[in-house]
């Protein structure tokens, strides 16, 4: 097996988000001071800094199996210039024949400082050769890094965090032994000089060296039979104009689905006369635009801390600003541009909040039937007030296309933050300047196709765009002309997902291949590395699995055992990655998994079909594929949409391109098809869900649609596919966001609902189904996202979700 080489170069890399602090600490470093922790109302939501969760002891644990010996006596200082008690946490991020990458957090245990000098020494002749958030000098093994600008001020118990790049012998590789900042030696404890909050100072400093596993800021959550792991998320709160009011909604968690109301601030008044129990959105007629709030749980009659102020979208949107990459020249000379793509989304830092990463696409992106050169594709990092975290350079050796660069965003550690995934090879350039294989190579043949050098699978930071884990590809191309043709159009065609395979925490699925043999692998990702948990491969299964792959597929929990299942268009994998069920009816391009019919147990399948030997399209039962009803054959059926648009009509509606009417649960026409067979979105105050084309959203009616939203200066992707950046659950209460980007490409536009609703779903994102969905829609043709429970007209009360919280 090749060993990926990632190779240092002098091009300085994408600076990684400022500071993080350790979770549990009063204040978090700040280039503006301290200030107080997520739920404070006085929180500076522009400036939002990365906090870590839980213990540090992972750190250690990555750098190498040194520990860090302790001193054992600690020097006086003063608190302007120096601390008097610190911990640091260094671990190696990567590391390749002749480089490593790092990161070293400082935490203050000791006094506020207001500027930091860090010193350490090598003892195997490593040297540092690159680094970001500080600047680095050498003398020898000595090294010293001081603070940059943004990050000179660390309060008491606050962090800040620092990267770079070095070189080794390829033998040995310690951790320094020792590290002294502002001149005193960090060993954990704090000098009996410095003050600590919540107690006298430590009277004898520690002689022993800190532990390996450094005890946890909260005790460990007891998970549950049958629980998942999902993300801590804050209350989402967003204040949308609504007429002569705001409309300001908040997530109900779905650690909280009962016995629990809330109070809304308008600064410091509040403006409801009891507890908000139902719906978790205010109408507040008559006031200001602009006005701030803030929304407070009660529980147990008690009110909770204030969460952060809500996030304004004055004219019903925010704009999230962009970086829009430079173009280039391919190698004949044709010259392009780039427009932001497909997006998606996660808590990369641990906040609770929300980030985008966003794909790039060039104008010369192909698709995989289509020769010719096209320009590297980027995929980049950006919270919501527009600050760009990083940027990861895909190389040369990545073709862009709607089926070649499939990203995952998910916490697949458990620690709390995302990561980020995608396909990687020769040239990749990490979001921190680390290079992927080989520099130079340049695998593009004439034909501007990529069929030959190495391919890699990449797990990124979500932080900082650093490589964590770096594996070969799986499977590998061989030889092109066993997927299907021998020009380049089907071996790569790529699908991606997130599936909890083992029930509790998330594993990530990659596959090659749909229209003949198909192969699918999953990876968990622990401990820093990335691990192959199953293979499945239609050779060795048997033909009958052969192109029974859609250009999207869905993850479901469909045998009611806990355990995720890949549906893989017209055949389910079950979670150990054997064949579940097939139904033989082939490839298609859409495909909706969800409870479509609340009358029967359980979940559905709705797919569409390209063969014309085939159904046009068919309804089955999730669990074991039996088909319940199909439409007559009749060619490639292209589009194909199920959800509950038509409230006179029990449980969801199918419909598709090929396909009159309207179709019932049980397949009976009940009236007339939508002029849209595209995306979907719950929108207005209902529950009964919208259509969404191109750049508008509509509500269905027997007589014809009605206009609810026209985007305003946006526009959507992929051609005539004409879908969204992303749709989904990201703000505000259970009803969905739009995202396109704006007709320049300067910014992400999001929309969110100005329409009140008096119905009571916690947020979706706490139900794992649909949050798996909404990390595999980015997938070759775009789907939208469907919970693991019916919504609709005549809904019962949602399930109290299985999960449970890092």
């Amino acid at each position: 097996m090749r060993t990926p080489r990632e190779q240092h170069t002098s091009r300085s890399p994408e600076p990684p988000p400022p500071a993080s602090r350790r979770r549990g600490s009063p204040h978090r470093a700040s280039p503006f001071g301290a200030f107080p922790f997520r739920g404070s109302p006085h929180r500076l939501s522009p400036f939002r800094l990365s906090r870590h969760r839980g213990s540090r002891a992972a750190l250690f644990a990555a750098a190498t199996a040194a520990t860090l010996a302790a001193s054992a006596t600690l020097g006086t200082v003063l608190a302007s210039a120096a601390a008097a008690g610190c911990r640091i946490d260094y671990r190696v991020t990567n590391q390749w024949p002749d480089g490593f990458g790092a990161s070293v957090a400082i935490t203050n245990l000791g006094d506020p400082v207001t500027s930091w000098s860090l010193v350490w020494s090598y003892s195997a002749g490593q040297r540092v050769t690159q680094a970001w958030n500080a600047t680095v000098s050498s003398s020898g093994d000595r090294v010293t890094a001081t603070n940059v600008g943004h990050n000179g001020t660390i309060a008491t118990n606050g962090s800040v965090e620092f990267g770079f790049n070095g070189t080794w012998n390829g033998t040995s590789n310690p951790a320094p032994a020792t590290f002294a900042l502002n001149g005193v030696t960090c060993t954990g404890g704090v000098a009996p000089t410095a003050t600590t909050p919540g107690g006298p100072p430590t009277s004898t400093p520690p002689t022993t060296a800190p532990p390996t596993t450094a005890p946890p800021s909260s005790p460990p959550p007891t998970v549950p039979a049958g629980a998942r792991q999902v993300e801590e998320l804050d209350r989402g709160l967003v204040s949308v104009r609504s007429g002569g009011g705001n409309l300001v909604s908040w997530r109900l968690l779905g650690t909280e689905t009962s016995g629990v109301s809330f109070n809304l601030y308008r600064g410091g008044t509040r403006v409801n006369s009891s507890p908000i129990t139902g719906a978790t959105n205010y109408l507040d007629t008559g006031a200001a635009a602009g006005a701030g709030y803030t929304v407070r749980a009660v529980v147990g009659g008690t009110e909770q801390a204030a969460s952060a102020p809500a996030l304004q979208f004055p004219n019903g949107y925010l704009d999230v600003s962009l970086q829009i990459p430079p173009g280039g020249t391919t190698p004949t000379g044709e010259a392009y541009t780039y427009s932001a793509n497909d997006a998606s989304v996660g808590d990369l830092d641990g906040d609770g909040r929300y980030e985008i990463v966003l794909k790039w696409d060039p104008s010369n992106a192909k698709d995989n039937s289509q020769s010719g050169y096209t320009g590297n594709v980027y995929v980049d990092a950006y919270t919501l007030t527009g600050t760009r975290l990083w940027r990861i350079d895909l190389g040369r050796n990545i073709r862009a296309g709607a089926h070649y660069t499939q990203f995952q965003v998910y916490d697949y550690d458990g620690d709390g933050r995302a990561e980020v995934a995608m396909k990687t090879a020769d040239g990749t350039r990490s979001g921190t300047g680390q290079v992927i294989g080989s520099a130079s190579a340049d695998h593009r043949n004439s034909s501007g196709y990529v069929l030959a050098g190495p391919e890699y699978l990449t797990m990124f930071d979500g932080r900082t765009g650093a490589a964590l884990s770096t594996v070969d590809y799986l499977p590998p191309r061989g030889t092109v002309a066993d997927w299907g043709d021998s020009y380049g159009n089907r071996v790569d065609r790529f699908l991606a997902a997130t599936a909890y395979l083992d029930g509790q925490r998330p594993s990530l699925v990659m596959s090659r291949g749909y229209y003949t043999r198909t192969v699918v692998v999953a990876w968990d990702f622990r401990n820093g590395a990335l691990t192959r948990r199953w293979t499945f491969d239609s050779n060795s299964a048997g033909r009958q699995y052969a192109g029974q792959g859609n250009h999207n597929l869905s993850i479901a929990d469909v045998d009611r055992d806990g355990r995720d299942e890949i549906v893989f268009g017209a055949m389910c994998l079950d979670d150990n990655g054997s064949a579940l069920w097939n139904t033989g009816n082939g490839h298609g391009d859409a495909m909706h998994v969800g409870d479509l019919d609340p009358a029967r147990p359980g979940l559905e399948v709705f797919k569409v079909d390209e063969d014309a030997s085939k159904p046009s399209s068919w309804f089955a039962d999730a669990r074991t594929g039996q088909v319940l009803w199909s439409t007559s054959a009749s060619g490639d059926n292209g589009r194909g949409v199920s959800a509950d648009i038509y409230a006179g009509s029990p449980g969801a509606e199918s419909w598709s391109a090929a396909v009159d009417g309207l179709r019932s649960p049980s397949g009976a026409n009940v009236g007339r098809k939508p002029s849209s067979i595209n995306f979907l979105a719950w929108w207005d105050g209902d529950p009964v869900r919208e259509l969404v084309d191109a750049t508008r959203i509509d509500k269905y009616g027997t007589g014809g649609e009605t206009r609810l939203l026209t985007g305003s200066g946006v526009a959507a992707n992929n051609g005539t596919k004409a879908t969204p950046a992303i749709s989904a659950d990201i703000l505000g209460d259970w009803r969905e966001e739009v995202v396109w980007r704006t007709a320049d490409s300067g910014a992400l536009r999001i929309y969110s609902t100005g329409t009140s609703t008096s119905t009571r779903i916690y947020t979706l994102m706490h139900d794992p189904q649909y949050r798996t969905a909404v990390a595999w829609q980015n997938t070759a043709y775009n789907q939208p996202p469907h919970p693991s429970f019916f919504i609709g007209n005549g809904m019962s009360t949602p399930p109290v979700p299985a999960i449970y919280l890092r």
